[in-house]
């Protein structure tokens, strides 16, 4: 009779140790399978990242040259007042670095203002007074209307993390450059009776002080955190209206006809943010142009999964570990148990080998059918398993990002100019651009909106049954000395 036959008739002739043998090896299964499982969904996870979240690169005036440069025209020059001057971005730059590899699309973005004209503004009730009344007219050169212009408003960055949301109609996208199309705030339709379809009027402050027809394509709802800027040029947050950037230009003037104040780039793959950066400052001019780069909300995701994914790893070879030693004590257990079939087999001329593969073969014979059984489990004990990993991430993630924008000033605040949040929040917004107003919020809702798909598939089997096999091996290995010292003619006496 061979080791094989041996094998089989042992496991059915004892079923009691045999449905022992299976739970307890399930149970090592199961676990080492959820490990495996929730490993292999972070790494998805994290490739999924790289297009859900993605990163970016944006370019902007240098500052910190002007600030150089004004510095320097300070000290040898002292009779006139300092003056910080930056140059808008050419859009001819922009779209050199759009052409480079790993640069999906790009996002001009102009500020400026201007004053409403047969309207009424959204006042607020702050020391500064409100501005609600028929065009509202400041008395500053800022209008009481913050003007946003973009390339496609689907990549602010407000927009993006749902901070803001088209409610009815349509955001402004490429097809309306050269257009008057413009997407006002729900609370200022609200406030106005305004539609879909409507007309507003608008009057430049500076300059020939020229009144623009406007056409309303859309109509947006603003977070409802987002909190209304203070100081001298103030505006709440609901009169800010976005148009394409082209409008936003003409109202500041023609010498910014094909400029932005910044151009924000996505990037496709995040990994390859840093050599975009490195590429994108061969074309542009540093001396008057930086690029900044923001993958903040892929490497949070990117953080979170990997830490996920560490400790699926030490589940899977802490369960490894114990697996082998507990199964171990049940092979010795099992030989001792044995003995006299043991020493028989032996005084028969039975290898000693062949003795330990059956032994193996008992265990393979009962991996096989808790494997299966982990595998109707395993997407339970995952889910289950992973969510808490996640969330327990995601805490993690958002105290970090909550200590750290705390100690920011702001929240949306900017320049006059009324902007909130026009632009990605990446580089130097020279118009008050949005980062401090949305930035930590949108890193922390990436990891929060970061899900484990955990599914069971025939490789993970394959790679719990590799696992599997080399538990019992090495438990047999373990347990096998008993049997390679064992004297058949002293077992058969005794």
């Amino acid at each position: 009779m061979n080791f094989f036959k041996r094998a089989w008739l042992n496991l059915t002739a004892k079923k009691g140790r045999s449905i022992l043998l299976v739970l307890v090896t399930t149970a090592i299964m199961l676990f080492v399978l959820a490990g495996l499982l929730i490993r292999n969904a972070a790494d998805t996870a994290t490739s999924n990242a790289k297009k859900s979240v993605g990163a970016t690169v944006t370019l902007s005036a240098n500052r910190e040259a002007a600030f150089k440069k004004m510095r320097s025209s300070t000290s040898t020059s002292k009779s006139s007042r300092p003056k910080l001057t930056t140059s808008p971005v050419k859009l001819s730059d922009a779209k050199k670095i759009a052409k480079l590899n790993n640069v999906a699309s790009y996002n001009a973005t102009v500020s400026t203002s201007a004053n409403a004209k047969g309207f009424d503004t959204i006042s607020t009730s702050s020391s500064s007074g409100g501005m609600k009344g028929m065009g509202g007219m400041s008395s500053s050169s800022s209008g009481d209307i913050a003007i946003t212009g973009v390339t496609n408003t689907s990549s602010v960055s407000t927009f993006e993390s749902s901070s803001s949301k088209i409610t009815k109609g349509r955001g402004i996208t490429a097809s309306d450059e050269g257009t008057n199309n413009v997407v006002i705030e729900s609370e200022l339709a609200k406030e106005d009776s305004l539609s879909v379809g409507d007309t507003i009027k608008l009057k430049a402050t500076t300059g020939d002080k020229k009144t623009y027809t406007m056409k309303i394509v859309g109509i947006y709802k603003a977070s409802s955190s987002a909190s209304t800027q203070q100081g001298p040029g103030s505006t709440d947050v609901s009169n800010t209206v976005y148009t394409s950037y082209t409008f936003a230009n003409t109202v500041k003037g023609s010498k910014y006809k094909n400029t932005a104040d910044s151009v924000t780039f996505s990037i496709s793959n995040p990994a390859k943010v840093s050599s975009v950066k490195t590429a994108g400052k061969k074309i542009i001019n540093t001396s008057k142009y930086s690029l900044a780069t923001d993958d903040s909300s892929y490497q949070t995701v990117k953080s979170s999964m990997n830490n996920v994914k560490s400790f699926a790893d030490k589940i899977v070879w802490l369960v490894a570990i114990a697996g082998t030693i507990i199964l171990a004590l049940i092979v010795i257990l099992m030989i001792r148990e044995r003995r006299y079939e043991i020493g028989v087999l032996l005084s028969l001329g039975e290898s000693r080998w062949k003795i330990v593969g059956q032994f193996f073969i008992e265990m393979v014979m009962v991996l096989i059918v808790s494997v299966v059984l982990a595998g109707f489990g395993g997407k339970f004990v995952g889910n289950k398993l992973g969510d808490q990993l996640v969330s327990q991430q995601t805490t993690t993630a958002t105290t970090s990002t909550s200590s750290t924008s705390q100690g920011q000033p702001g929240g949306g605040g900017g320049a006059p100019s009324g902007n909130t949040g026009g632009g990605k929040p990446s580089g130097n917004m020279p118009s008050g651009g949005g980062r401090m107003g949305g930035g930590a919020n949108s890193t922390a809702s990436s990891a929060a909106d970061t899900d484990l798909d955990i599914n069971v598939t025939i490789m993970d089997l394959v790679e719990l049954g590799g696992f599997g096999l080399a538990i019992m091996f090495l438990s047999i290995m373990l347990a096998s000395g008993g049997i390679l010292r064992l004297q058949p003619k002293k077992v058969l006496i005794d």
